[in-house]
């Protein structure tokens, strides 16, 4: 009985090393305030917790902004692959491995405060004349299924939703969470109540971490026990608290 511990217990620390010894690449994409550039430095509140996670299982995987449809061909593709952060759907259930969650969020719409018609209800939605979200990618892909036929997929990047909408350009925009909506206000200098958060809720889901198929067990497992003591110890919260959204948006 005792050998047999013995030899489970040094199996284990083996498999640890072979996980620690590869190289994975770690990828993100450019979605604020949870993964970011900023001064050439890349950051956010889900960047926060995965650089903590790795200062407590000592991996120190390159961090590499890739834009969003790059980032999840890579992980889909390419061995080795870890990317945050990423809402964990039906559909990407089975393609990866998960560690999480991160945080859970929802996306809602946003008009103008002054906009003439108030959007209320689901319906009155579906019948805006334009809405604008992202060319690709989660969002646009869920709206289409939901039946919107209205909507404007011209922007590649989320400071042009803001712009678009400040212009007069668009009536709705949809693509960031409410603290991704303070982010880009703040980043854009968008005055307290200029916004209106259309009151329906899209979607709502978990953020997590996203390993590729073939990643080491042992990998995956140590992670998650690292962002099991982040949360028990507080500091998960403490990280989140930094970037929740503004009050007065």
């Amino acid at each position: 009985m005792k050998h047999s511990i013995l030899i489970a217990a040094l199996l284990c620390l083996l498999m640890g090393a072979l996980a620690k010894a590869e190289t994975y690449q770690l990828v993100t994409e450019e979605w604020a305030p949870y993964n970011y550039r900023e001064n050439e430095h890349i950051t956010g509140m889900a960047t926060e917790v995965v650089r903590a996670i790795m200062a407590l299982t000592g991996d120190d995987f390159e961090i590499r902004m890739r834009p969003s449809m790059r980032a999840s061909r890579v992980l889909q593709t390419q061995p080795r692959t870890i990317m945050y952060s990423m809402f964990r759907t039906s559909e990407r259930e089975s393609l990866f491995k998960w560690v999480g969650p991160i945080a859970e969020e929802s996306i809602y719409p946003y008009q103008l405060a002054a906009a003439a018609q108030p959007i209320h209800t689901l319906e009155q939605l579906l019948h805006t004349p334009r809405i604008t979200t992202r060319h690709a990618g989660l969002v646009p892909t869920m709206l289409a299924s939901m039946g919107f036929d209205n909507l404007d997929t011209s922007a590649t990047e989320s400071e042009q939703l803001y712009r678009m909408l400040l212009a007069g350009r668009t009536e709705v925009i949809i693509g960031d969470t409410d603290a991704g909506v303070a982010y880009y206000s703040r980043q854009l200098g968008i005055a307290p109540g200029t916004l209106r958060r259309v009151p329906i809720e899209l979607y709502r889901s978990s953020l997590y971490i996203a390993f590729s198929r073939d990643s080491d067990d042992a990998l995956v497992a140590a992670w998650a026990a690292a962002l099991a003591k982040l949360r028990s110890t507080g500091e998960l919260t403490r990280i989140q608290r930094r970037y929740e959204r503004r009050d007065d948006q």
